[in-house]
């Protein structure tokens, strides 16, 4: 490494964020600008470390320690070469990753890790101010043809490498725009859309065509895609969302999370919203159900909107403020994470169960009933169970309740019972090597391994690539995961 004992000058510092109160007035991201100079610094701080465990901690496998003595020695265009080598998109990992590279990284079992996300931003955002992000379509093409179904981050992965290859792709998505998670689901203060634009442009200029309003097994039929492609590869995503069936659920009010997000981030695209459907949180008492990532997007939307109140609250117990003994490092630590959504202003609650909606005679929502409950474990099996406290039962106001909880699988009826796909126990499309059970159909991301992280996705896009460019190609020069990483996942 450039500097090896860089770890020993400098502690970790990343960008600040504007002001809680100043940031709600808008959507843009929340971080102040950061000078080059202190991201040097910051790349400084990467250790020789025997065994770069924040390799096997990144799902894509980035090869970490090398473009951070590339950043150290301010040579950018290497940097962006060796993690462009990895990563299609790392301006989207270096906003939105939840980085478990950072919680694998070897200086953190002392110290704070390296600020590797930050650095990742970082080597993209100067890629493209320095003229390095450029175009750069096959030489040759193929002859095959690739019809890529979602454009969410696993589509665009699995569309980027196929188009490398020199595979002719077009890209179908259901919706308007291109993006899929990315667009409609991330809000605007976590990830601007003219960052997708941006690359998308990039895809375009390569010769990888995208197709709108494209929605397969409905107004495009999967015989024309059979007749017309040498291979398909099904990345639509997890989109059945998980219910809460309590009594009062049919109340008006109550919506999934994804519909919240959807809305808000069309309106700040400046789309027209039906005046029958317009879903806003503005001066009402807002639940959110569900503690996660998509939990914490629905508060931050809401402070922006205005809400009266916004209370979270989930099933589970609050984790401990630092790594829990049962997940020790390098492994992904179970902890109190607090986003800056919350930072906002949020009440939160854990080992609170969900009894019943209440309404008025409109059929409005007007309140929840909640318990707090007390989680057990069977010393004999193992499992997890837990009991309602007594006299802890109350009723919470709520004008609006978004539903975050999860997704359970895939939307079968259309495309996926149209081809015939087989699902594995959990109603995922099941696959061997990303392979269907029809030959030249394949499957990534979260249709195909259920809901996960848009790196995972990504991953799973660029694995996809290289097992349909082997089929069509009998072999595949792209890019795939060393020996060490496909055993560990497995």
């Amino acid at each position: 490494m450039g500097d090896p004992k860089g770890f020993l000058k400098a502690t970790r510092e990343l960008p600040k964020s504007r002001p809680p109160k100043e940031r709600i007035d808008d959507y843009r991201e929340i971080y102040l600008p950061f000078p080059v100079e202190k991201t040097v610094v910051q790349a400084s701080r990467c250790m020789d470390c025997g065994i770069p465990f924040c390799h096997n901690g990144c799902p894509l496998g980035n090869i970490i320690p090398e473009f951070n003595d590339a950043v150290y020695r301010e040579d950018w265009q290497l940097a962006y070469e060796i993690l462009s080598s990895t990563n299609n998109f790392p301006e989207f990992t270096g906003r939105i990753c939840p980085a478990p590279c950072e919680t694998a990284c070897v200086l953190g079992i002392n110290q704070p890790a390296v600020a590797i996300e930050h650095i990742e931003k970082s080597i993209i955002e100067q890629a493209f101010e320095r003229g390095l992000v450029k175009a750069y379509p096959p030489s040759e093409r193929t002859g095959k043809r690739v019809a890529v179904i979602g454009s969410g981050p696993s589509g665009l992965a699995a569309a980027a490498q196929l188009n490398k290859a020199g595979h002719t792709v077009t890209v179908f998505e259901r919706k308007d725009r291109i993006g899929g998670l990315l667009r409609y689901g991330i809000p605007d203060f976590k990830l601007e859309k003219h960052v997708i634009d941006r690359r998308i442009a990039v895809m375009e200029a390569e010769g990888v065509k995208f197709q709108t309003n494209a929605n397969v097994g409905e107004n495009i039929s999967v015989e024309s895609l059979q007749e017309e492609f040498d291979a398909i590869c099904l990345c639509g995503g997890s989109t059945i969302p998980r219910d809460l069936k309590i009594p009062g659920r049919e109340l008006k009010g109550i919506y999934f999370a994804m519909e919240f997000l959807e809305q808000s981030n069309r309106r700040i695209a400046g789309e027209s919203i039906n005046p029958d459907e317009v879903l806003m949180a503005t001066g009402k008492n807002v639940i959110v159900i569900g503690g996660g990532d998509t939990g914490s997007d629905c508060v931050g939307t809401s402070n922006r909107h205005r809400a009266e109140s916004i209370t979270q609250i989930e099933l589970l117990s609050k984790p401990p403020d630092g790594r829990a003994e049962e997940t020790p490092w390098p492994q992904w630590p179970m902890m109190l994470r607090t986003s800056s959504s919350h930072e906002e202003g949020a009440d939160r609650h854990w080992a609170v169960l969900t009894k019943s909606f209440h309404g008025d005679d409109q059929g409005n929502v007007k309140s929840l009933k909640v318990v707090d409950i007390e989680w057990t474990r069977d010393q004999l099996t193992g499992r997890s169970g837990f009991a309602e406290v007594e006299g802890t039962e109350r009723d919470l106001p709520c004008d609006l309740a978004l539903l975050a909880i999860g997704y359970l699988h895939p939307q079968h009826t259309g495309l996926l019972d149209l081809l015939g796909v087989e699902y594995d126990e959990r109603g995922n499309v099941r696959t061997q090597n990303y392979q269907t059970s029809i030959e030249n159909v394949f499957s990534a991301g979260d249709m195909r391994r259920g809901q996960s992280l848009v790196v995972w996705a990504i991953s799973e896009g660029r694995e996809a690539a290289r097992a349909i460019d082997t089929y069509l190609m009998g072999e595949s020069s792209l890019e795939g995961k060393t020996v060490s990483q496909l055993v560990i996942e497995d």
